[in-house]
């Protein structure tokens, strides 16, 4: 029989079962009331509370143990209950520090009355602490008798640390929203001034569940902000095996037992079909049983609020989940001390993931460690402002971190030893050794070591190595490193923990990027710049002229056209202006030069659009120095002297105009040329423009400026003027700056799309809304629309769904190729049904007496509604085709005039194509992304005629449409699998003789059927997604490659092995749709 769910028994029933089995024991709500005097003002159960107190504390005394007397008991406990209300985050740090430090108690024993202490919780005992769960608690309103019943809440030793609020899976269509989120807004909105915050004060984790979907945060977390929490390693029987324990009867009899009468009968049906289902058999662990058992098993709980709990500036904030493992990963590595040392590490963490609160956790986790005596902690960073940033994170967090200001004071604070956390610049290790030769021995220090790919080399780095010769040391990076630069992780002590850009947007700790790729069309009168040319080197022979011609002729030279600068300051200034002024979101802008930044802050001033600043570093100034900054020009000078009139230092000159870029009403475009491309946390920092050439780290550290979490900002945008990323889409590891890296080190597949994806849902998401008011027959009666709404769940349905498309709209109407993609007409009836349902919106709300509530995404709809971005300089050169839609394309292709247009057209959609199919053959797909860019560079470049450019991109379309190269060994033919193996295998035993008497490519097509052949028979259902099927498949091919040592004598080195293993698994979970 089908449940009838009263409300969410669903999700209730299942989590009080797995808690129950790892240790919660259950109460009703009439002995968690009984438990608390039977007052629903009360939050803590005092009836579990003081005889736990009485019966684990002790004052020890010359050997003999005394109890804490009963009036000490009691005020212990009224510490606990009656804090002042001073504000819900305020009063619950204080009771944080009551909760993890315990109490002082004066009392009297042998004549000699001092304080004792008391504690609350047994954090290095969990097993000794009790942990009880409720459910429907119920809890009465501030100033009010009205009550409210969060769905579950766990106690430990009978104070409230955990609240839970439970939703039903099924309910997200018809409720027209997802019941996740319902779940978390509830839990926030309990947290108000007026409604139960004296429950929340004690609260320690919060869990939102609609089974399929669990998040967590703890008291303050904004919505945005609740994350998932993913447990590494393998867990899955552990999971099963609790999930499928089921409850005691008398539990069961207590957890069916009605609320209300009225409720009998649905819990009669209800306990039905739970015991319908239990006696079936096992059922399957849900999202919902994975994360309680991750986090909320007694242990873990107890060490991630213990260990992993900070206040940072008044928020309080709890670890993400890759912030927990890798704090662990690295303490259990570095605790143990061997000859004298301790093995450190590198920790990659994708810039924007909270790099500088792990630092912050790792250093509390140190002092923790009962097997690291004194631990000492210096955090190092090449750059002031990376210094600076880390010692305000430490001061926000309330770690006292001394800064060494100059390489003496550092040496100060090394030789007197009294800091226990230090920062510094890399640079004052040059004072420290090489003026005073000091030495510190100490094996209990740790160096924290930020950016180690950049601060690990040189001389200086050699100096810091030389001061703390037996010193941990810990690399934190943010970017991927270099195949040239992996001798970083080893000389730190190998990788301790990764964490990419791609799980950071599928957990959504960072948002995606929008990439646009804008290039401004330049034209030449080239009679008349000969004409000069000829006037101003007539004095140069003509060997002169040519090589002058040659260097001006650069790309680099050309970018810096000031005629090409103003072009581009206006397109930035239109498109700021119409998609994100007003809305307190900011730009940055990367420009190649102090001398061009300058130029284009000029520019900005003039057209008088935006407010514009620009942050560069100090040029020199010296009468005849010779800087090594080619843009030291007087133009740059004269801006510097301008500066430090206005700001009196370069301190203070980068500190009044980051503050005025971090306010919303402060300046809008941030200027940079390299200072603030890396370490720099804007939240509000929303689109990046970039006009200079980047590579390898500088890229991905550029990119993630924008990525960060901030209200009403769901993407970063990264406008490109220099094509430095490209068709990018998801194509970052087709870049030739990027082939350097592992693949498995930057994966940025789903981490930045092309707007042309989210425009793609535009069509669709207008059709739902008005499909809205399918059952109107009159779409033009708006009292009938008016009335449609009436019951306030479809209204939901209406405000969710014009939600979605103002979401996607303001993204269209913020990107150039909308106007050339879409007619016009279309575009007008897209801006007026907006408009239209806008106004309906707001009348419905008036109507039904409804608080207005505004979407986040308001000021950026009223800004782009009437705008079309009018630059008819600059042109957008992403575009989106499916090359496989062979009719479609040809005809698409055919629009285009001239063969340079219809070359370009094909070529840039064959990268787009590439990049898409990527994962099901990179061998070959790398291949074919060379070819491409090799043919766009050699015709820009004028080594090859449009006819030939035209010939070669059409050639290279025809080998990706048939999906393999002619030289495809026949028996691979229709086996789109094998023909994958075959390129990783031809790619990876390049080196390698194949066995006597046999044809080497006949060989490895062989070896890929084989490989095929016995990935198949596992294929079953979700096997992608199946650890334990994923690792039977690993060791059947890793038996399989050792095997052709003994069978052809073919001995394969074992990293060559894991690389084929690895990719060749990774190709049939792509085409398999992973």
């Amino acid at each position: 029989m089908r449940l009838s769910y009263l409300e969410d028994l669903d999700s209730q029933v299942p989590a009080i079962q797995l808690l129950h089995a790892i240790g919660w024991k259950y109460l009703s709500r009439e002995e968690a009331l009984a438990l608390r005097d039977g007052r629903e003002d009360r939050v803590i159960l005092t009836g579990i509370l003081r005889p736990w107190l009485e019966a684990n504390n002790r004052i020890e005394v010359k050997g003999e143990a005394h109890l804490f007397t009963d009036g000490n008991i009691s005020e212990a406990i009224r510490r606990l209950t009656d804090e002042p209300y001073d504000g819900l985050v305020r009063t619950n740090e204080k009771l944080y520090h009551l909760l993890t430090l315990g109490t002082s108690l004066d009392q009297t024993i042998e004549g000699d009355r001092k304080g004792r202490s008391l504690k609350y919780i047994d954090w290095e005992h969990p097993e000794k602490n009790v942990y009880h769960v409720s459910a429907e608690f119920a809890v009465e309103r501030s100033k009010s008798h009205d009550t409210r019943r969060p769905d579950l809440v766990l106690f430990v030793n009978g104070i409230p640390f955990v609240v839970i609020e439970c939703k039903r899976r099924d309910k997200d269509a018809q409720a027209g929203k997802r019941q996740i989120d319902v779940a978390v807004e509830q839990l926030i909105g309990y947290q108000k001034d007026e409604e139960i915050p004296k429950l929340f004060q004690y609260a320690q984790l919060l869990l939102a569940t609609s089974v399929n979907d669990t998040l967590y945060g703890t008291i303050g977390t904004a919505k945005k902000f609740w994350g998932v929490w993913r447990e590494e390693g393998q867990h899955d029987q552990a999971v099963h095996a609790t999930s499928n324990q089921r409850l005691p009867a008398e539990i069961e009899a207590k957890v069916f037992a009605p609320l209300e009468t009225r409720h009998a009968d649905a819990y009669r049906e209800a306990r039905k079909h739970f015991d319908a289902l239990w006696v079936a058999g096992d059922r399957l662990p849900t999202a919902q049983d994975r994360t309680l058992w991750a986090t909320l098993r007694p242990q873990r709980l107890l060490e991630l609020i213990y260990g992993y709990v900070l206040f940072d500036a008044g928020v309080r904030k709890i670890a993400r989940y890759q912030q927990y493992f890798a704090v662990r990963a690295t303490v259990n590595k570095v605790s143990v001390l061997r000859e004298g040392r301790r093995a450190g590490g590198v920790v990659w963490h994708t810039t924007g993931s909270g790099k500088s609160l792990t630092m912050v956790m790792l250093a509390k986790a140190l002092a923790l460690h009962p097997d690291v005596t004194n631990p000492r902690i210096v955090l190092v960073t090449d750059r002031i402002d990376l210094d600076d940033q880390i010692w305000r994170t430490f001061e926000a967090c309330g770690k006292s971190a001394e800064r060494a200001k100059t390489g003496e004071h550092l040496m100060r604070l090394i030789t007197e030893g009294k800091a226990s956390v230090i920062t510094t610049v890399i640079d004052k290790f040059a004072t420290v050794k090489g003026k005073h030769g000091i030495t510190d021995p100490n094996p209990n220090i740790f160096v924290l070591v930020d950016e180690g790919h950049r601060t690990n080399y040189g001389t200086i780095a050699a100096m810091m190595r030389r001061v703390f010769p037996n010193a941990c040391y810990i690399g934190f990076t943010g970017t991927p490193l270099l195949k040239t630069e992996k001798n970083t992780a080893q000389k730190f002590g190998g990788f301790v923990h990764n964490y990419t850009m791609r799980e950071a947007v599928e957990d959504r700790a960072v948002v995606p990027l929008l990439y646009e790729g804008r290039m401004a069309l330049l034209e030449q009168n080239k009679e008349a710049m000969q004409r000069w040319f000829e006037r101003l080197t007539e004095k140069l022979s003509n060997e002169q002229k040519a090589d002058l011609k040659r260097k001006m002729a650069t790309k680099e030279v050309i970018q810096k056209a000031e005629q090409r600068i103003k072009v581009i300051a206006f397109d930035i200034s239109s498109h700021y202006r119409d998609n994100f002024q007003g809305t307190g979101l900011k730009a940055q802008f990367a420009t190649d030069s102090r001398a061009s930044a300058i130029l284009y802050r000029r520019f900005f001033n003039e057209f008088g659009i935006v407010s514009s600043d620009v942050i560069m570093s100090q040029p020199d100034l010296r009468e005849g120095g010779e800087s090594t900054e080619e843009e030291d020009t007087p133009l740059v000078n004269q801006f510097w002297t301008e500066m430090m009139k206005r700001f009196g230092s370069e301190e203070e000159y980068n500190k009044q105009i980051l503050a005025s870029f971090s306010r919303a009403d402060g300046v809008e475009v941030l200027i940079v040329v390299d200072k603030l491309l890396t370490g720099f946390d804007e939240p509000r920092n929303t689109v990046l423009y970039i006009d200079k050439k980047l590579e390898d780290h500088s890229i991905l550290q550029a990119i993630a400026r924008v990525n960060r979490l901030f209200p009403g900002k769901d993407f970063g945008y990264v406008i490109d003027y220099r094509g430095i990323l490209g068709n990018l889409n998801q194509a970052m590891l087709t870049y030739d700056a990027l082939a350097k890296y592992d693949p498995n080190d930057v994966n940025l597949t789903g981490a930045v799309i092309d707007t042309h994806a989210e425009l793609a849902k535009l069509p669709q998401s207008h059709t739902n809304l008005w499909a809205t008011f399918k059952e109107v027959r009159n779409k033009n009666d708006v009292e009938a629309l008016e009335q449609h709404l009436a019951a306030e769940d479809r209204r939901q349905e209406f405000y969710d769904t014009l939600t979605e498309y103002q979401k996607i709209i303001s993204v269209a109407l913020a990107t150039e190729h909308f106007y050339d993609d879409t007619p016009r007409d279309r575009i007008q009836k897209y801006k007026d049904d907006l408009k239209f349902f806008r106004g309906l919106r707001a009348s419905v709300q008036q109507r039904y007496a409804e608080v207005v509530d505004y979407s986040l995404y308001e000021k950026q709809i009223r800004k782009v509604m009437d705008s079309h971005i009018q630059a008819p300089d600059v042109g957008v050169i992403t575009e989106l085709v499916n090359i496989f839609d062979v009719e479609a394309f040809d005809k698409e292709v055919e629009k285009r005039e001239g063969k340079a247009a219809k070359a370009d057209t094909i070529a840039s959609r064959l990268k787009k194509t590439i990049t898409e199919k990527m994962d099901e053959d990179p061998v070959f797909y790398e291949k074919f992304a060379d070819l491409v860019q090799r043919a766009i560079d050699d015709y820009r470049q004028n080594r090859i005629d449009e006819a030939e450019y035209l010939k070669r991109v059409q050639e290279y379309q025809e080998t990706v449409r048939r999906g393999h190269e002619g030289d495809m060994p026949g028996k691979l033919e229709g086996r789109r699998e094998a023909q994958a193996h075959y390129g990783i295998l031809g790619e990876v035993l390049e080196d390698y003789e194949a066995p006597k008497g046999r044809d080497k490519k006949d060989f490895l097509a062989q070896l890929a059927m084989d490989i095929e052949d016995r990935i198949e028979p596992h294929k079953i259902r979700d096997w992608v997604h199946n650890q334990d099927v994923l690792k039977k498949i690993q060791n059947e091919l890793d038996d399989y490659l050792f095997e052709l040592r003994d069978k052809y004598g073919l001995r394969l080195e074992t990293t060559d092995m894991d690389v084929i293993l690895e990719r060749c698994l990774g190709v049939a979970r792509k085409l398999a749709g992973a």
